[in-house]
């Protein structure tokens, strides 16, 4: 069974290009850690609601942990729009 991960949160305006090359970073850690290769997406209209993409990934549990670090290192939740977080959807493919 293969899982998809859908993360997606609103980027402070003042922080989106800082916030943009952390991303970058984090997804290379990720991809390096687990093998999955994610994507990031800006909503059409919305610019600054973003959207992490992790396809086919078999190790949920190992994958979720590098996920978080990655995230924590990247202090992602700096760059977000005060009172917003990140938020999580996984489903089963």
């Amino acid at each position: 069974m293969a899982y998809s991960y859908y993360i997606y949160y609103r980027v402070d305006p003042d922080q989106a290009n800082a916030c943009e090359l952390k991303i970058k970073e984090l997804l290379a850690a990720v991809k390096d850690a687990t093998g999955v290769a994610g994507r990031m997406l800006k909503k059409r209209g919305e610019p600054l609601l973003w959207l992490e993409i992790y396809e086919n990934v078999i190790d949920a549990e190992t994958f979720e942990l590098v996920l978080v670090k990655a995230a924590v290192k990247a202090r992602v939740q700096t760059f977000l729009q005060a009172g917003s977080d990140r938020h999580t959807e996984c489903f089963v493919t």
